[in-house]
């Protein structure tokens, strides 16, 4: 029986660091299983996990991959445990093991995670999965938020809410801090007063945004370390030009490319009359809508929509074909406003099985076609797809890849990703600063900048500077803007000083989450060689900051009479 469950969850400045700890007791009077099944979203990276039975810690201890696979080779005859985590659905990955404890013993689980807030659409989120399986006696969830610029807003929600569970939910926040509990009562946890049910099933999810001034961002310092974040407000939206890449191939037939349908007229709804647009089809054919981009004017949203409305799916898969066919169409594009951004937008469910099937030579020839004009962003729909292939092909072309879930809720997941890359309002972002006062700068130019989002730069200050300045340049709708801001660097180090809840090094954490992610992100892109010289360094950093990242395990020991060792390694999108 689990007996109490805490969910300690400390947000300092956008880095959350989250530690779960439950408390099992054997209550039969034999040895049983006792399980810990916790569920983090992918974007952390586990940072420390440990059992404790009657006393004794067995730490779980985190090396290069090769390393742990290596020694858990040697611990275990082949064939068994498929490894302590998974991933679970779109936002979530779960970590799972079990140990067998004696009767009236006891077992306390502890788990360590980190990540870095992403912000989306003008917010924050901070998802907790919140799944006890049983009435816990002491069940509590703690989130600490601490942001220098202020709260904006913060809401704090669970999916499984009755009014009695609300009860159990309290909020305090002043102006830069705040204090989120739920804290259910055996009672307040039941379905019903009869059964031992639990109504305790699904997302505990936090809410916020931040204070901004209209200025070049804000920084914060900590032990030498800076980041500067950078959401600029209320600026003009630049015009898009954009075509839709839809695969329309046998496999997607039925309820895909229902949902496709469904999504497209919502983003048709969603486009502005100064956006230019344009729709290709493929399966082993290549259909262009319209010879050319067409103004979003009502009459030719209208006629698109009458066109979606009326697409089948059959035949193959004819990616690199339209893929080039979209390029041309906006190589041969006249008319388009003169600063505007040019996009295409690929979905598809599936491998290339038409037309060119080779993903290196496809890879090869869209970059070289693109050549850094267009962004390519490139949704895969389903577990068919290549996610690798789609992946390297936006990342090496100034985009981002996404993963559509085959789930009721398809069709929003396409609107949604859409609506995140439907505002670009600013362009060629250079963040500048002192060239030789600054180590290990993460990465600092950015193409495009979306309404909603953040720009997050850190680095590590390396001589003794009094003042940081910054400056930012980049291109509006309407003007090249520079912005110029000076930190000074003892005050911003005072900022975080006296705040008693704060884990001390936190900035060099996320300077070092956020450069692992980019290394990462860069590896797949990459050239052979340049791939190892980028994953080197990832790995190198995973090992010094202990993060289970995709380079890295956790060898997890158990007691001495079961199955001695298991791994808990990083599981990707791509697989």
């Amino acid at each position: 029986e689990i007996y109490s469950l805490h969910v300690d969850c400390k947000v300092t400045s956008r880095f959350a660091h989250t530690v779960i700890t439950s408390r099992i007791v054997n209550r039969a009077n034999e040895s049983r299983e006792a399980t810990f099944e916790v569920e983090l979203p992918k974007t952390a990276f586990i940072t420390n996990f440990s059992m404790s039975i009657d006393g004794a810690v067995y730490p779980g201890i985190i090396k290069e991959k090769a390393a742990a696979q290596n020694e858990y080779d040697t611990a275990v005859s082949q064939g068994q445990s498929a490894g302590l985590v998974k991933i679970t659905g779109r936002k979530l990955e779960q970590f799972h093991v079990s140990v067998s404890i004696a009767a009236a013993s006891k077992v306390t689980f502890e788990l360590t995670y980190e990540e870095l807030l992403k912000r989306q659409l003008g917010k924050y989120e901070l998802l907790i999965k919140v799944r006890p399986k049983q009435l816990v006696k002491h069940f509590q969830i703690d989130v600490h938020i601490f942001e220098p610029q202020g709260i904006h807003f913060l809401e704090a929600e669970g999916t499984f809410m009755t009014n009695e569970l609300t009860e159990a939910l309290t909020k305090v926040q002043n102006e830069t801090k705040a204090h989120i509990l739920f804290k259910p009562t055996i009672d307040q946890q039941k379905k019903n007063s009869e059964l031992d049910e639990t109504l305790l099933n699904g997302d505990f999810v936090v809410r916020y945004d931040v204070k901004r001034e209209a200025t070049a961002g804000d920084i914060q310092i900590v032990n030498g370390y800076f980041v500067h974040y950078f959401a600029p407000q209320e600026m003009p939206v630049f015009p898009k030009n954009v075509i839709f890449v839809i695969d329309r191939s046998g496999s997607m037939a039925g309820r895909k490319i229902e949902q496709t349908m469904d999504a497209l007229l919502k983003i048709l709804q969603d486009l502005r009359p100064e956006d230019h647009f344009n729709f290709i089809t493929f399966s082993n054919k290549v259909v262009e809508w319209k010879s050319s981009l067409l103004p979003a004017t009502e009459e030719n949203v209208a006629s698109a929509a009458a066109l979606v409305q009326t697409l089948t799916a059959r035949g193959g898969t004819d990616i690199s074909g339209a893929l080039l066919a979209a390029v041309s169409v906006l190589e041969k594009a006249e008319g388009l406003p003169e600063r505007s951004v040019s996009m295409i937008v690929l979905l598809t469910d599936g491998q290339p099985t038409s037309g060119e099937r080779n993903v290196e030579v496809i890879q090869e020839n869209v970059q070289k076609a693109i050549n850094g004009k267009y962004a390519l962003f490139c949704l895969g729909f389903g577990f068919d797809v290549s996610y690798k292939f789609l992946e390297k092909m936006a990342l090496s072309n100034g985009g981002i890849a996404r993963r559509i879930y085959e789930n009721a809720d398809a069709a929003l997941q396409l609107q949604g990703f859409y609506q995140e890359v439907a505002t670009p309002i600013l362009m060629q972002i250079e963040m500048q600063y002192p060239e030789n006062s600054i180590e290990g700068l993460t990465k600092n130019n950015f193409k495009l900048f979306f309404e909603g989002s953040e720009i997050i730069v850190s680095g590590k200050i390396s001589n003794e500077l009094d003042l940081l300045p910054v400056e930012i340049k980049a291109q509006s709708h309407t003007s090249d803007l520079t912005l110029k801001e000076e930190a000074n660097v003892k005050e911003k180090e005072q900022v975080f000083r006296n705040q008693r809840y704060i884990f001390g090094n936190f900035i060099e954490r996320l300077w070092a989450y956020l450069t692992i992610q980019q290394l990462l992100e860069k590896a797949i892109s990459a050239q052979e060689e340049d791939q190892k010289a980028l994953e080197a360094q990832a790995l190198d950093l995973s090992l010094r900051y202990s993060f289970v990242t995709p380079l890295t395990s956790m060898v997890v020991t158990k007691p001495s009479d079961q199955q001695q060792k298991e791994l808990a390694n990083k599981p990707t999108e791509a697989g």
